[in-house]
């Protein structure tokens, strides 16, 4: 999911042309794509918030698989969806064991 690098590397150099699909226009999308995909998904390899910081990544995953690459082959979309089934996985169990945010509650 780091790939979101590439969407915060171009907002900073002010590439704003992406994808519409919520109708919410071009630099809102990719900015909350982004924030998803870069921020979220390194939040949630630190195992800060689990539960809640790999619901952002789910639903842009959702978006991407379901509206953004509708039309194109399974092939072409099938990554949107195996990510998109971990971090629901990720929603509904937790970070388990190792996580920042049980090691935290543990040295309190």
């Amino acid at each position: 999911m780091f790939h979101g690098w590439g969407k915060v590397s171009d907002l900073l150099a002010g590439q704003t042309g992406f994808a519409d699909p919520l109708g919410v226009g071009p630099l809102p999308s990719k900015i909350l794509a982004a924030l998803a995909e870069f921020v979220c998904a390194g939040l949630v390899v630190l195992g800060v918030k689990v539960r809640w910081t790999a619901v952002p990544p789910l639903v842009t995953m959702l978006v991407a698989f379901l509206i953004v690459h509708a039309a194109d082959p399974m092939g072409d979309k099938e990554l949107a969806l195996v990510y998109a089934v971990a971090f629901l996985a990720l929603v509904l169990a937790g970070g388990g064991r190792y996580t920042l945010e049980r090691f935290w509650k543990q040295r309190r």
